[in-house]
């Protein structure tokens, strides 16, 4: 009876272990693997709400807003709810929470003084946390549902990945999945991409935490560096990779295993490819842009001078015709004056001979 008993123990224990194992097989295959969440994973409790901020809730997301904001807040709910995936991963679960600051002081004092200051929105994944400006940002924020997506892809890469990911493919990635492909523009307009060449990845690093117009430039490199390592599988995109970049924790390993080519053969490939694609643009772009600054600098001189010779050839046109007029006029007078003074007539020829005769 011990031996029966012990015998399915075995059975059902080895059973369950298969089970496990399959399912872990199958969740690898699919890119599937998930970081185990902290025990402290927040979610806003009333006596966490900032004073006169309000609440907003739905599916995994908190919206912590003031009352200016709570249109915005439920606008960006719907949003995130209605869009919650990211490419080649799956659905997160771990609750977010999202604050909507009112103002630049409340901004700065919900993400702390170690942020650049032309921030505008921060993601903290270790604490499932958005921080990101409320309508008083104006233009400069620019869309707040494509900034909210950037920032929920941030968290959702790390709730899966964990610390894998380098700064330069974790802001690359956020925007891609936000879709933010307004920042090629930044590349095309880049004349050093054009003469200094396209840095390696590892540099983008420093790009990023850069100032604000090194930090574009190496946010737009990033992203275009995510985008193209995406396209290299066109039917399943990062979804292999991912999958072997949470079993291999390691990125090349990944690259090898998903894509068929070594990391820094990716690297080199899109490298070229980068400023070929672009370098000439920024090239054609800046001559042209500088072919305008020379125009609206030279052009009112050239103006200036072409008035000056057309008044001054005016002038002298006119001083020709003057004289033309005032030799033919004198050539008449002369003209004139000689056929009134021509020669005597035959009777005064006649008269004065008589005259001579009689006084001799």
């Amino acid at each position: 009876m011990r031996l029966k008993q012990a015998g399915v123990r075995l059975g059902l224990g080895l059973g369950l272990g298969l089970g496990l194992a399959v399912l872990s097989v199958g969740l690898r295959a699919q890119g599937v693997a998930r970081a185990t969440p902290a025990a402290d994973t927040p979610v806003v409790q009333p006596g966490a709400v900032p004073a006169g901020a309000e609440v907003v809730t739905g599916g995994r997301f908190t919206f912590v807003a003031m009352p200016g904001d709570l249109g915005l807040a439920r606008n960006l709910l719907d949003h995130a709810t209605a869009n919650d995936t990211f490419p080649g991963l799956p659905r997160p679960s771990w609750p977010a929470t999202i604050m909507i600051a009112s103002d630049d002081e409340q901004f700065r004092e919900w993400i702390g003084v170690r942020f650049p200051e032309w921030g505008i929105a921060v993601a903290f994944p270790g604490e499932q946390r958005i921080v990101m400006h409320g309508r008083t940002a104006g233009s400069r924020a620019g869309d707040p549902r494509v900034t909210l997506r950037h920032e929920l892809a941030h968290l959702s890469l790390h709730e899966f990945t964990g610390s894998l990911p380098p700064r330069w493919f974790d802001e690359g990635y956020a925007s891609y999945s936000a879709r933010e492909w307004g920042r090629d523009e930044v590349l095309a307009s880049s004349v050093v991409l054009a003469l200094r060449g396209v840095p390696r990845l590892a540099a983008l690093d420093t790009l990023i935490t850069g100032g604000s117009t090194r930090a574009e430039r190496g946010y737009a490199l990033a992203h275009r560096a995510v985008a193209d390592l995406a396209a290299l599988d066109q039917a399943r995109g990062l979804t292999l990779f991912f999958g072997y970049w949470i079993e291999s924790r390691s990125l090349d390993n990944a690259v090898r295993a998903a894509f068929g080519i070594t990391l820094s053969g990716f690297e080199d490939s899109w490298r070229r490819t980068t400023r070929r694609r672009y370098g000439a643009i920024a090239i054609l772009a800046d001559f042209g842009f500088a072919i305008v600054v020379l125009f609206l600098i030279a052009g009112p001189l050239w103006l200036s001078r072409r008035r000056r010779d057309r008044a001054r050839l005016a002038a002298m046109v006119a001083a020709d015709a003057l004289t033309e007029r005032r030799e033919r006029e004198s050539a008449l007078a002369v003209f004139l004056g000689d056929g009134l003074q021509g020669p005597e007539t035959p009777t005064e020829q006649t008269d004065a001979n008589e005259v001579q005769i009689k006084g001799r």
